[in-house]
């Protein structure tokens, strides 16, 4: 005797569900302390939610330089220009990155930029030496010294 057989009642039909169905069970009563277990877990959670957002505020998750591409020239060989525009505090310096890739993405010249305090919005033109053709250039990332 197999033990599907064994399982099944005496003309293969299964008797019924092991732990019961769902009328068979009692319902719950509704009890302060469910509420109060629900709401000490929504507390938590908005807490959690809180403090990761003042983290990410705190610890410039909100970044506050940033650098645009205005035009790009990739037609040279071994050499790329770009003309790019980074808006920061007006008190603060910036090192911006400037990075050259090919048609596979691969990074063909790279330079960094260091943009003196005194103005907010400032435009550059830069001249990136490539080791290959590049198709793109493009502003990696610019941070506040």
């Amino acid at each position: 005797m197999s033990s599907d057989e064994a399982a099944s009642g005496p003309e293969g039909q299964v008797p019924g569900p092991i732990l019961g169905t769902p009328d068979q069970f009692q319902p719950r009563p509704a009890t302060p302390r469910r509420f109060l277990a629900y709401a000490v877990i929504g507390v938590f959670v908005a807490l959690m939610a809180g403090g990761w957002g003042y983290v990410m505020v705190a610890f410039k998750g909100n970044p506050s330089v940033s650098g645009e591409v205005i035009t790009f020239d990739a037609s040279a060989p071994s050499s790329a220009r770009i003309t790019f525009s980074v808006h920061k505090p007006a008190d603060r310096a910036a090192t911006c990155r400037l990075r050259a890739v090919d048609t596979k993405h691969i990074e063909v010249g790279s330079r960094e930029i260091d943009i003196p305090r005194g103005e907010s919005d400032v435009a550059f033109t830069e001249t990136l030496k490539t080791t290959a053709q590049a198709t793109a250039v493009h502003v990696q990332y610019c941070n506040l010294v």
